[in-house]
């Protein structure tokens, strides 16, 4: 391991832009691939980066399913659907960053915000207001689902019907988030991609549920430190969005933090805030990565940290007009190395098994003759693991151009 820091003329502790990224990389698992991973090499990694995000979108893959192909590549995704849907259960399900799905032994470090929930703090007020004004709904719904087993929202007698529109829910979907956010129900599984909602002593195993709450700030300081091991290194508000916690809330956590010793505060080159590094942090000499990162990676989840560390500008397109769309729908960045060297656009063609590249952009100063030949073997991987049985490069961009050359 290279050495990660040189004391600045006032004593505080300096890493160079180049250091710090490789902290990152390694904190987060880049590069760890060998062979078909099994079970617990999987969460192992889930471990480490804290969490997997869940998102709807599907026009390559479910999102929760491409960190763990990243950094540990051709894996089973029925391996990661068991571990949370059926004992012995290594992960559940609640509001990490966004929806996630999370160690279940962490489940305790969350009481805190499912107690706020219930005292009406830190949840969508839609859902609030139905228990505030319909208690007895409410109270029917768990009595439901106590009797019948895990349900769908759709699947309650009294759930009544959406309005059509993406957050148009039922009253009895908004009933059952509810109860979700506040820790009465949790997550049994997924069908598709509905949430099944049943008791957690059917769920959560018997040794976490009663496994002692902790203080909220012992709590609240045990996520900010995950999050900090999970980053490598990292400024308050890059702390602050991976758990959604409160910046109140992360500035005395993340005092206590340095305090211990946990955390040490260092600078880095060109960042005007205050970063932080955790104690484990250590920057390997070189980083030999090459993978396509999800949009929703925690990698790069955090959008100003991806411009100060990677020097890439990066953002969800999917959710932009069409018309103000730069690089496509669903583009992925490009890791090469310890940066981000590229960016490409992609679907899934399952009627026509073919992993379709609509789109394709190089970095400035990045060397194409390098990237594209990577960047082709790693689509092969890619389509390989969804079972798709060729690469069609739809796009004529100069990367695309490339890729055929390669």
């Amino acid at each position: 391991m290279a050495r990660i820091n040189r004391k600045a003329p006032t004593g505080s502790e300096t890493l160079s832009l180049s250091d710090a990224r490789r902290i990152a990389l390694r904190a987060q698992g880049f590069p760890e691939r060998r062979g078909t991973p099994k079970r617990a090499a999987m969460l192992r990694a889930i471990k480490r980066i804290g969490l997997l995000q869940l998102d709807s979108v599907n026009v390559l893959v479910r999102s929760h399913y491409l960190p763990l192909f990243s950094r540990l590549g051709a894996y089973e995704t029925a391996t990661l659907d068991r571990m949370s849907a059926r004992a012995p259960r290594a992960l559940f399900e609640y509001w990490g960053h966004e929806a996630s799905l999370i160690p279940v032994e962490r489940q305790p470090l969350f009481r805190w915000r499912m107690d706020e929930a219930r005292a009406g703090r830190g949840v969508w007020g839609g859902l609030s207001r139905i228990a505030r004004e319909r208690p007895d709904f409410i109270a029917a719904v768990l009595k439901e689902i106590r009797e019948r087993g895990a349900l769908g929202a759709g699947e309650l007698s009294q759930g009544g019907k959406s309005t059509g529109n993406w957050w148009g829910w039922s009253v009895g979907k908004r009933a059952v988030e509810y109860l979700f956010w506040t820790g009465q129900l949790t997550a049994a599984g997924r069908r598709g991609f509905e949430r099944l909602y049943d008791l957690p002593e059917r769920v959560i195993p018997e040794e976490i549920r009663s496994a002692p709450t902790p203080a909220v700030a012992d709590a609240q300081r045990t996520l900010v430190e995950i999050a900090a091991n999970a980053f490598g290194v990292a400024n308050e508000a890059d702390l602050r969005d991976y758990f959604r916690l409160s910046a109140a809330d992360t500035k005395a956590r993340l005092a206590e933090l340095v305090d211990q010793r946990t955390l040490r505060p260092v600078t880095v080159e060109g960042w005007k805030q205050q970063a932080y590094v955790h104690r484990d942090a250590k920057a390997p000499a070189s980083v030999d990565a090459s993978a396509l990162i999800s949009p929703f990676d925690s990698l790069i989840w955090a959008r100003p940290r991806t411009d100060r560390l990677f020097e890439f500008h990066y953002r969800l397109a999917f959710y932009t007009p069409k018309h103000k769309r730069t690089f496509g729908y669903y583009v992925m960045p490009f890791l090469v190395g310890d940066r981000l060297v590229a960016r490409v656009d992609l679907k899934s063609d399952r009627k026509k098994s073919r992993l379709l590249v609509l789109g394709g952009h190089i970095e400035t100063n990045a060397r194409m003759a390098a990237i594209a030949p990577r960047l082709k073997a790693e689509l092969r991987a890619l389509g390989d693991w969804l079972g798709l049985e060729r690469v069609t490069i739809k796009s004529r961009t100069e990367l695309a151009n490339a890729l055929r050359r390669a």
